[in-house]
């Protein structure tokens, strides 16, 4: 229960008016706004092209180093690294630090891992790390280069978030971090996206764009750095002109495949196995995604995938057939699955100004050699400063070699000691505090030949750093010397700094007949009024002891096979495909066939028959307008279906008849409409279109047209009755007329439903 104010309760000051100022809410709005979006980029999304870090990054690395956590020391609980980074430095939750940390662990996240992890820290299967309670972490030696120098006055330090202590900005760097571990951001308006590098690569890069500032993309690319690296391996397939477009202006994809291996099994059998996963793709996921196609004969090239993997990724796939050719075979699976992924690349990073902007590959590793010299430069310096101090001492040192007797003298009688001292032989401050701190076993000849070579040493090591200062030139060498050691870190001959990722043009691939993987079977698709679909084995002779749901009754009963394809024209005008093999069987009453395509509750099925493709349709609407249609012009493709005959609001599709071939100057067209009004006129009459609205057949007062037909000459004018024997009228030219004609009245006997039949 809250407490009842007191009067020993102290008030809020009342606001006072300098604290309170007028300003738009749109104005207050958008400049507050604009702070966070600059905070986020700046201090979360975007990495520093210097480093190639994120501040958290940064953080992590520099906190561990304070506390000692080195390669070859000892593991410290992770719980106590995070606590010092979000005591001292990240002001953020604990578990956002915790899994910036994890991913510097795991070896398939980054080519180049920062921290060295004891514990679970996560796997390819996309579990998660074990509690920061439970692991245990220190740096690598990588990081140790990333940080090597930043005690030398090499970079710039700032205030922590509660000014009690400094953080660097940047650390300094000895490999190009940013490319070698890649980085991907969201911020607000903006994102980045690079994937990891080979480091030795990345190295050679750097010492060419030394000697040659002025090296295109194209030369990196054809001679250093041929792609990205990941560290899971994989195939990357992107054309190589796409990918030195792509390092040129520093946007681009690449197009990344899983590594397999043929297995040759036992009567000439085989399987395929995938031994390296694209890059951030969960095994796991993969596998169940692969699973659900199979089961739902989406990948019928396969029958079955199998995880056999313990330390190597080892992921078994066993195709139908053994008569698809292994390459073949792998395209499919390829294209409908995340064994073949597309990375993004993006280079969207914060300049030395903290600026945002997208470089290429050039761009990049010259911001980071210019970041090279100028933590050269600054080393080179406080080296300097730190020689200097050391001479001041040892000529004071060796002023008191010279007149030991008497600088005893004025430590035994003088009482200023100190300014005796500096009077006597000119010293400095500094250099009376070391000559008073001498100890007496230092005043041996020994000590002052010692003195005498450090001096001497100091005062060339001082002359070379002076020279090297002066020198642009010299200047590069010495960093192209420091790149070189740093490369036998990341020896290409050893495991961890071999390329890992194949980069290779994409293979020609024949596409597969899926059709040839599916066994042949006759089946009968049973279509109801409704339109509930599903299919029975076998060609059905007696279909009335076809069942259908209470309300419905028979629509389409179409006799097929299994490998054949099912066109379905609906009164929207639209065609739908369907695969037969993939419907569902006769148990039961079927699936609604709107579950498979997307039609609409307000459109019904106008006709439903199985797809040959060398055939012509007529299609026509109750507008009384209609067309016709190549066979092959309406396969579709998707589940949105392909609209081919345009239909007027407030109208409907409902005429498609097959023909064997387009009509010709013998064939005529009979159309009919709900007042029972016939015309026939020549079939040459009608255009033949990839869609449209096409043209008048008859002229409707009122009603609309209920049926249309083509008939030759030589068959003469038929029609079916009720109980499904035909008709004919051989005195058919009374209702012969042209297109868009009223019609007359059709002749005695003619079906009472007004419909041909058929």
């Amino acid at each position: 229960m809250a407490k009842k104010p007191t009067s020993k309760t102290k008030k809020p000051a009342p606001p006072q008016p300098e604290d309170i100022f007028l300003e738009p809410l749109s104005d207050a709005l958008s400049r507050r706004y604009l702070a966070y979006a600059l905070s986020t980029i700046t201090a979360r999304a975007l990495p520093d092209v210097r480093d190639g870090m994120k501040p958290v990054h940064r953080r992590i690395l520099y906190a561990m180093r304070q506390m000692r956590l080195k390669p070859e020391g000892s593991y410290k609980k992770s719980a106590k690294v995070v606590g010092e980074v979000m005591g001292n430095f990240h002001p953020h939750g604990d578990q956002a630090i915790y899994d910036a940390m994890v991913r510097l662990v795991q070896d398939f996240s980054v080519r180049v891992p920062l921290v060295d992890g004891q514990g679970n820290f996560g796997n390819i299967d996309g579990d998660n790390a074990a509690a920061m309670r439970y692991t245990e972490s220190r740096l690598t030696k990588a990081a140790e280069l990333l940080l090597d120098g930043i005690d030398e006055n090499t970079v710039d330090f700032r205030e922590t978030y509660d000014g009690e202590g400094k953080e660097p900005i940047v650390l300094p760097a000895a490999f190009p971090h940013l490319l070698a571990n890649g980085a991907t951001g969201i911020a607000v308006g903006m994102a980045t996206s690079i994937p990891p590098h080979n480091v030795a690569e990345l190295i050679d890069a750097s010492i060419h764009l030394i000697k040659f500032p002025n090296a295109s993309a194209k030369t990196l690319v054809e001679k250093y750095v041929s792609g990205p690296d990941f560290p899971t391996g994989g195939v990357c397939v992107e054309p190589k002109e796409n990918i030195i477009e792509a390092y040129a202006t520093g946007r681009g994809s690449f197009r990344l495949r899983a590594k397999w291996e043929l297995e040759q099994l036992e009567r000439g059998k085989y399987q395929i196995v995938i031994t390296e996963m694209p890059y951030q793709v969960q095994k796991s996921k993969l596998i169940e995604k692969i699973a659900d196609l199979i089961n739902n004969k989406k990948l019928p090239i396969l029958t079955d995938v199998r995880d056999e993997s313990a330390e190597d990724i080892r992921l078994v796939l066993e195709p139908k057939s053994q008569n698809v050719e292994p390459d073949t075979l792998m395209g499919q699976v390829f294209r409908l699955t995340d064994l073949e992924t597309r990375f993004s690349l993006n280079m969207n990073v914060l300049d030395k100004d903290l600026t945002p902007s997208v470089m290429g590959l050039r761009e990049v590793l010259q911001a980071f050699l210019d970041h090279r010299k100028e933590v050269l430069q600054r080393g080179t310096q406080n080296r300097l400063e730190q020689i200097a101090k050391r001479l001041e001492i040892l000529e004071g040192m060796m002023i008191v070699y010279l007149n030991l007797d008497e600088v005893i003298r004025i430590i035994r009688f003088e009482d200023d000691v100190k300014g005796e001292l500096k009077k006597a032989f000119k010293l400095t401050d500094n250099q009376v505090e070391a000559v008073l701190n001498t100890r007496l076993r230092s005043l041996r000849k020994l000590e002052e030949m010692e003195l005498k070579r450090e001096l001497k040493e100091l005062r060339a090591e001082q002359k070379e750093l002076k020279a090297l200062l002066k020198s642009d030139d010299g200047q590069w060498k010495k960093i192209a010397e420091q790149l070189r050691e740093t490369k036998k870190v990341f020896d290409p001959k050893s495991a961890d700094g071999k390329r890992r990722t194949l980069i290779t043009d994409a293979p020609d691939e024949d596409e597969i007949d899926l059709s040839d993987l599916i066994e042949k079977e006759p089946v009968t698709v049973v279509v109801s009024e409704k339109g509930w679909v599903r299919t029975m084995k076998g060609h059905l002779e007696d279909t009335k002891g076809i069942k259908y749901r209470d309300g419905d009754r028979q629509g389409f009963i179409i006799p097929c096979q299994t490998t054949d394809k099912l066109m379905v024209f609906a009164t929207n005008g639209k065609f739908y495909t369907l695969d037969v093999n993939d419907l569902p069987g006769g148990r039961g009453n079927g699936e609604p066939v709107r579950l498979m395509i997307d039609l609409g509750n307000e459109h019904e099925l106008a006709n439903v028959f199985v797809y040959q493709g060398d055939r012509v349709l007529l299609l026509a609407g109750t507008s009384g307008h209609g067309l016709y249609a190549k066979e092959e012009d309406c396969l579709a493709t998707t589940r949105k279906g392909k609209q081919v005959l345009n239909v007027p609001a407030g109208a409907e599709a409902r005429v498609c008849r097959l023909l064997d071939a387009e009509p010709g100057k013998t064939d005529y067209v009979a159309v009919i409409g709900t007042k029972k009004r016939l015309l026939i006129f020549e079939a040459t009459e009608l255009p033949l279109m990839t869609r449209g609205k096409g043209v008048q057949l008859q002229k409707y007062s009122g009603d609309e047209l209920l049926d249309a037909k083509v008939f030759s000459k030589k068959e003469g004018f038929t029609w079916a009755d009720r109980a499904g024997r035909v008709q004919s009228e051989s005195k058919w030219k009374p209702w012969l007329g042209k297109r868009a004609q009223v019609g007359k009245l059709p002749p005695k006997g003619f079906s009472s439903s007004g419909k041909f039949g058929g």
